[in-house]
């Protein structure tokens, strides 16, 4: 089996451009989807695992798994194959960082910030838990974020549809630092599991460290099940008590006592966004719930379960007044009425969920617009109006910048083509030096996507530019045979022209060639080999036996032919055929036989080797062009071979 390298075609369809990463299972490439002609991300399956049953399983789960997720913070999955014994995964080709990498730049978060992207990942992880989908490895490394901070989650790679059908006896399936305790046990896990992990994700977005590390990943699973986090007040003075009470019950070690769903932790979450926005510092207020049961034992204070309670009975409270106060704002407008909020200006996928919760059925229609993909644009019914429950309401979003054709830039300067494509409104995401045969070194050679392509303003274009033809380094071939010498020649991608000569050396062994072992020269150029026709002594005319005379064979001249209708000439009249080159300033001359030896007339025996020289026509240095953009005499003359 091949490795995945760069220029492969995986499957007959998508074309690797460069390798993004590896992880514990699969390898990942950037690609062409030469079908569609847009960029991917492919995933292949380590080939080591490839004939493991239980790989090549949670490989093909993690292709089904997240295939059957569209939703605008889940990663999406095109298309999944086996490619050359190994299993490969085509997905969404995402531009960012991984949360961890922002972790690791910029944590400690502002809260805000923590929020914004944890109730994003939190939209993901409960449209799966919807789907009865539980993605049993939620980390900020399975997370990516791009520069408008918009968060898709990805590697589903050991969910599982159920809460049980996954879990391995005495096995742990995820990374260590994220366990939930069940899962560190090896135990049944649902959703709730999914928010534990969610829940460290926070704790580390916001102080910057993990809740549990240790130097093993069985010192750190033995720790999420049997020690209190530290409390994020104690690393973070400024938290607002609501948020850490949010984050504090999700890593509650029972999960029966955590978060029901993901949407009771997101209301929690957003609840402490508000609070946070009116400037109210939560120390008069006990309407954020309670910090998980192991709290009491943190401060060494049993009482603390008992006081968590009473927080409990504190906050049906305020949420008695808000419903009352609800009630009261219906009873105002016409039975079934619900006003219809501003959305315009906010991302999809906030506003598609606060109108569905809020008793709308929700209806999408795309235009192109210069505004971020997935933006709201328009909506109808407009903001403040009052309709019935259940009724749609039409969200017009952008779907971005409209499509433009990828102008066609072969051919020239690669300076030249970066401006071209700039103008047009595309940025060149790389340039890579290859070889050309046809192509001028410096020119480009080929462009990724192709001309023509349509892309939205914006979108990257790769650029291949020519460093010329292949370069190859005649081996040595003085001493072999004949036979030998040709074929090593021509396995190095070289043309082989064969003269005789008579020798001391044993006959048909190479005795020089041109040009020598080790110079370099374009691919395809020619070598010419000198092979010994033996030791055969040539006797002077006089001496000659008469009888030997009649049956020599007269030399055609072969002056002003092209070379190949020389040399069969040659060969049909007996003779072994040479070839070398040789400058000339004469266009006419280029490419025709200017001269041979012997000369035609000359009698030879049959057999014998008769030497063709071919002009090369070269313009003297003082007639080249400075203007030229092809360049200068050696470069016209490689264009005309």
């Amino acid at each position: 089996m091949a490795e995945v390298t760069t220029d492969v075609l995986v499957d007959g369809r998508y074309r690797v451009l460069e390798r993004i990463g590896s992880g514990g299972m699969a390898e990942v490439f950037c690609a062409e989807d030469t079908h569609l002609h847009r960029r991917v991300a492919i995933k292949v399956l380590h080939r080591r695992f490839a004939e493991d049953p239980a790989f090549v399983e949670r490989f093909r789960r993690e292709a089904s798994s997240a295939a059957g997720l569209q939703h605008p913070h889940v990663v999406n999955v095109f298309d999944r194959g086996e490619h050359d014994g190994t299993y490969y995964i085509a997905m969404e080709q995402l531009d960012g960082r991984s949360l961890k990498e922002v972790i690791a730049a910029e944590a400690p978060m502002p809260q805000e910030r923590a929020i914004d992207l944890g109730i994003q990942i939190l939209e993901a992880a409960g449209f799966a838990h919807r789907r009865g989908i539980v993605h049993r490895d939620f980390k900020p490394h399975n997370v990516i974020v791009d520069d408008q901070d918009r968060a898709k989650v990805t590697d589903f790679g050991i969910a599982r549809a159920g809460a049980s059908e996954m879990t391995e006896t005495g096995s742990i399936l995820g990374t260590a630092q994220y366990l939930s305790p069940e899962q560190a046990q090896g135990q049944d896990v649902d959703e709730r599991s999914d928010l534990y992990s969610i829940g460290v994700v926070l704790y580390e977005m916001l102080t910057g460290r993990l809740p549990f590390d240790g130097d093993s990943a069985v010192a750190i699973a033995v720790k999420h099940v049997s020690e209190a986090p530290p409390r994020i007040a104690a690393l973070r003075p400024d938290i607002h008590p609501g948020l850490e009470a949010a984050v504090m019950r999700a890593l509650v070690k029972d999960p029966a006592e955590r978060w029901a769903s993901a949407d009771e932790l997101m209301a929690a979450l957003q609840a402490a966004r508000a609070a946070i926005a009116m400037g109210d510092d939560g120390q008069g207020t006990a309407i954020w719930g309670p910090l998980p049961p192991d709290a009491a034992f943190v401060d060494g204070r049993p009482e603390e379960r008992r006081r968590s309670r009473r927080r409990w009975l504190l906050l049906l409270l305020p949420l008695l007044l808000l419903a009352a106060a609800a009630t009261a704002f219906l009873l105002t407008r016409g039975p079934g009425q619900v006003v219809v909020d501003d959305l315009v200006g906010q991302p999809l996928a906030d506003a598609q969920p606060a109108l569905e919760a809020a008793g709308f059925r929700v209806e999408v229609e795309r235009e192109a617009d210069d505004a971020p993909i997935n933006e709201v644009l328009a909506q109808d019914p407009e903001a403040g109006a009052e309709v019935d429950e259940g009724s749609p309401v039409t969200l017009t979003v952008s779907e971005g910048p409209p499509l433009e054709k990828i102008p066609d830039v072969v051919g020239e300067p690669e300076d030249a083509a970066i401006k071209k494509l700039g103008k047009a409104g595309f940025k060149v995401d790389s340039s890579t030096s290859q070889p050309s045969e046809s192509v001028a070194a410096g020119l480009v050679a080929k462009m990724l996507p192709s001309a023509g392509t349509e892309r939205r303003e914006g979108s990257r274009v790769q650029l291949f530019i020519s460093s010329g033809p292949r370069q190859v380094e005649v081996p040595s071939v003085t001493g072999s045979t004949r036979s030998a010498a040709t074929a090593e020649l021509r396995d190095a991608g070289l043309t082989v022209s064969v003269m005789e000569a008579r020798s001391s050396e044993p006959e048909d062994q190479v005795t020089a060639q041109d040009p020598s072992a080790g110079t370099s020269v374009d691919d395809g150029a020619t070598v010419t080999l000198t092979v010994s026709s033996g030791a055969r002594a040539e006797r002077a005319p006089a001496e000659r036996d008469p009888a030997q005379a009649d049956e020599d064979a007269r030399v055609p001249n072969v002056t002003g032919l092209d070379p190949a209708s020389a040399a069969a000439e040659l060969r049909a009249a007996g003779f072994s055929v040479g070839r070398s080159e040789e400058a000339t300033d004469d266009e006419r001359q280029d490419g025709l036989v200017i001269s041979q030896s012997p000369s035609g007339g000359a009698r030879l025996a049959p057999g014998a080797g008769v030497t063709i020289v071919v002009g090369r026509f070269e313009e003297q240095p003082t007639s080249k062009d400075p203007d030229d953009p092809m360049g200068g005499p050696a470069d016209k003359e490689r264009r005309k071979r």
